[in-house]
């Protein structure tokens, strides 16, 4: 392929990272933009110079894309990605993937019978510390592993009005820490680390607004000897500027060396039984979400279809995120280990 038409699905609050992102891009068109609110896709549509639809066939007939980019919350997922491998057109799907795992299967299937892909829009591995914290695994720099560490601390749960003025549908979703939030790091740690196979959690609801858990902390067996936690709560925040960056912070422990991530997006290395940190240069772009991880992902997947890069997160490979998943509420529920094999 010489260029890429793209269409999007979504005119919502992330869904502006997604326009934003596919326009700056060469060799990519921004096609069109469908919601079901007509109101919200003429604008959006209109800031980018391109056609506004309410329906998602009619904006594949017009447009007749190469990709479509759904950035709508689960419930619609399903019937969009039918409509779209209906057509044979690939997909880029927002996380959560679909409302179940019985869903996420479905989906998959569709898209092994078309023939075209569903990448998950699994975008925190994509944040350039994240990368940079691979490079330094491949490179062998902490030694052996021990543990990863992250403490999710965004801030933003308190009160009556929690998550009203970005995500509002978050107070209403049965499950919330995990299926919306904690899969980021699921899917982190198994980007560093390999896929998990047992899983210990103990989740709670804190707001009572909300419907859903906002707090907990997870344990991860992950391969080769690693023990991964996951601490969240949506309540605390945590040292930075500006809390939606990282949304936390982390640190990986090794037999060499101590890699932390601050709030800030810096990586700090101490070498074993020393005192001093050093900064590990990490560059990225601080006026975009998560260090423009949005833009890094779709450009990941242009680069698959203009170029035939490799293509992380294909659907068929991303079920197992959502089976660690199911086994985080199962531990909960049951107190005790769960295997995530056990969770097909």
């Amino acid at each position: 392929m010489n260029s890429l038409k793209v269409a999007v699905v979504g005119a919502g609050y992330f869904a502006q990272l997604h326009h934003e992102a596919w326009m700056r891009m060469e060799r990519v068109e921004l096609a069109g933009i469908c919601d079901l609110n007509a109101e919200a896709a003429e604008a959006a549509a209109k800031m980018h110079g391109v056609a506004a639809y309410t329906d998602v066939a009619d904006m594949l007939a017009h447009t007749q894309p190469d990709l479509v980019d759904i950035v709508t919350p689960p419930p619609s997922h399903l019937a969009v990605i039918r409509i779209c491998m209906d057509q044979k057109v690939a997909v880029i799907c927002q996380k959560p993937f679909c409302r179940t795992p019985d869903e996420a299967t479905e989906a998959v299937a569709l898209s092994q019978e078309a023939g075209r892909f569903i990448a998950v829009h699994e975008n925190f591995r994509f944040q350039p510390w994240y990368r940079k914290t691979r490079q330094l695994l491949d490179e062998k720099v902490l030694g052996q592993v021990y543990q990863i560490t992250y403490r999710l601390r965004p801030g933003d749960g308190q009160g009556p009005d929690a998550y009203l003025a970005r995500q509002p549908y978050f107070q209403k979703m049965p499950k919330l820490l995990i299926h919306e939030t904690g899969v980021h790091w699921i899917d982190t740690f198994r980007y560093l680390f390999g896929n998990p196979t047992a899983v210990l959690a103990d989740l709670r609801r804190l707001n009572p607004v909300i419907a859903g858990e906002d707090a907990g902390i997870v344990l991860f067996d992950l391969p080769n000897g690693v023990r991964g936690v996951l601490d969240g709560n949506r309540l605390a925040d945590h040292a930075a500027d500006n809390t939606r960056r990282t949304m936390g912070e982390m640190l990986i422990e090794g037999s060499d060396a101590t890699l932390r991530l601050s709030g800030q997006g810096e990586l700090w290395l101490r070498r074993h039984g020393r005192m001093e940190e050093t900064q590990v240069p990490c560059d990225f772009v601080d006026t975009v979400f998560g260090g423009d991880c949005v833009f890094n992902l779709c450009a990941h997947v242009a680069d698959h279809m203009l170029d035939g890069g490799e293509l992380e997160n294909e659907a068929s490979d991303y079920l197992v995120v959502q089976r660690v998943e199911r086994a985080a509420y199962q531990s909960t529920e049951k107190r005790c280990w769960i295997d995530v094999a056990s969770c097909l």
